[in-house]
């Protein structure tokens, strides 16, 4: 189809630039006659107006004219982007080397001497035109290419926003959902106050002095708050009972990691996946002796090691029905003391180097400043 078109003569436009009337009149009849859309100038002045003007795809161009001469036309046409890929022929009366060197650094396409044969010069016209007719297509497509990849661009672009604002309402939805959760758990036990907040940022700035990626903190982040979401199982005069609780209750508040993996199995939210292990297995302890399977140090998933830690030195040093905070000096102590039996020795080394972060944490979440339509989305933006 391309070819087909640059074959038509009446699709090929040339500009004859020459002063002498007799030779420019002579030519645009012939080329007229022969079928091409022809065109003429006086003087390098008008010719170089007229190429602006008609984008010919030959121009012929006579080399000595007075004012502005071929070469200077010929200058002009190439050291123009527009029109560089215009076929210029630098028509010569004298087969002068000099002059020809002069051109191809102007940047002629191709040279004709007076008298010049007519056969000679269609083939030269017709040459040009197929070549600028083919840079004008290659332009065209190019246009046409770089058009269709800005539109795939944009479309791709929509696209990946329209997925980012869908990802964005499920995390969202995921996380409203964690939050519920964590609430019924927390109406449960009366004297929780701010723990799942507690919990959820220590268990963050041990993360992040761990040197996990933000994907496994914010999973973390998100996850931690339901470790104890299996307590909605659990009768409530056991959870709040002021005393000592006998053999049998506590057989029955070590259910409630159990429960809490039977909440959360079989989801596909990661959050909820992730929750899942950690309800099930916080209070697994390095040295093999927690519940419920006993599990013994790697063994047991680091998350759940993670928010391990931070359970327990939250329940330490806030109230609880059998006894009095104790103070953050004293939890840290036990802390301590716990490496290597209850807790990962290396989680503890952690845990011990950020207590001032741990400290900051405790008294930004305190209890008595417990508002109940706090949302836990405003804790964690």
């Amino acid at each position: 189809m391309f070819w087909a078109g640059i074959e038509k003569l009446e699709n090929i436009k040339v500009l004859v630039v020459d002063d002498e009337d007799e030779v420019r009149n002579a030519m645009v009849e012939f080329l007229s006659q022969e079928g091409y859309d022809v065109y003429y100038a006086k003087n390098g002045i008008e010719g170089l107006k007229k190429v602006l003007e008609i984008e010919p795809d030959v121009v012929l161009i006579d080399y000595l004219m007075p004012g502005m001469d071929g070469i200077s036309l010929c200058k002009a046409i190439k050291n123009n982007s527009e029109t560089v890929d215009i076929g210029v022929i630098l028509i010569t009366g004298v087969d002068d080397l000099e002059v020809r060197i002069k051109g191809l650094e102007a940047g002629a396409d191709d040279f004709l001497n007076k008298p010049f044969l007519i056969p000679e010069l269609k083939a030269r016209i017709r040459s040009l035109s197929k070549i600028k007719k083919y840079r004008d297509f290659l332009k065209t497509y190019q246009e046409t290419l770089e058009a269709e990849v800005e539109k795939k661009t944009s479309d791709l672009l929509k696209a990946h926003l329209k997925l980012q604002k869908a990802y964005e309402e499920i995390k969202e939805l995921s996380l409203e959902i964690i939050y519920r959760l964590a609430k019924a758990a927390e109406y449960k036990d009366k004297y929780t106050g701010f723990h799942i907040q507690r919990i959820s940022t220590y268990c963050v700035k041990i993360a992040e002095s761990l040197g996990l990626s933000k994907d496994q903190i914010d999973l973390l982040k998100y996850s931690s708050p339901l470790h104890d979401i299996g307590k909605l199982g659990i009768p409530e005069k056991i959870l709040t009972k002021p005393g000592t609780l006998n053999k049998f209750e506590r057989e029955i508040i070590k259910k409630h990691t159990l429960i809490g993996a039977k909440i959360l199995e079989g989801s596909k939210i990661k959050y909820l996946k992730v929750a899942e292990k950690i309800a099930l297995f916080h209070h697994e302890k390095w040295d093999g002796s927690g519940y419920p399977y006993g599990l013994k140090g790697t063994k047991i998933p680091l998350f759940a090691r993670i928010t391990a830690i931070a359970d327990v030195f939250d329940a330490l040093t806030t109230d609880r029905p059998y006894r009095k905070a104790l103070s953050i000096s004293e939890a840290l102590e036990i802390i301590k003391n716990l490496s290597r039996t209850h807790f990962d020795p290396e989680l503890v080394k952690v845990f011990l180097k950020i207590k001032n972060q741990i400290v900051e944490i405790k008294n930004t979440f305190k209890d008595e400043d417990l508002k109940s339509e706090k949302s836990f989305l405003e804790f964690f933006p």
